[in-house]
């Protein structure tokens, strides 16, 4: 049981390098999605906000891992 754990989670790093950097990104797709078929929000302005969103995802991901290296 051990090794299909070990083998899963290595297939899923070889993917997903932040586990919360993708996360954010999938959760600020579905409620943009949402927003637009739901809320009749034109597709541009979902765009618009994905690409913002994910812009300050990654930014918020690439400070909290400079963190991380200063203290090592």
């Amino acid at each position: 049981m051990k090794i299909i754990r070990l083998v899963l989670k290595e297939l899923v790093g070889m993917f997903v390098d932040d586990g919360s950097l993708a996360l954010l990104v999938l959760l600020l797709i579905g409620l943009v999605g949402g927003a637009v078929k739901l809320l009749a929000l034109p597709p541009l302005a979902g765009g618009v906000l994905i690409l913002v969103g994910c812009l300050a995802i990654l930014l918020e991901s690439t400070r909290r891992g400079a963190r991380g290296k200063g203290r090592m």
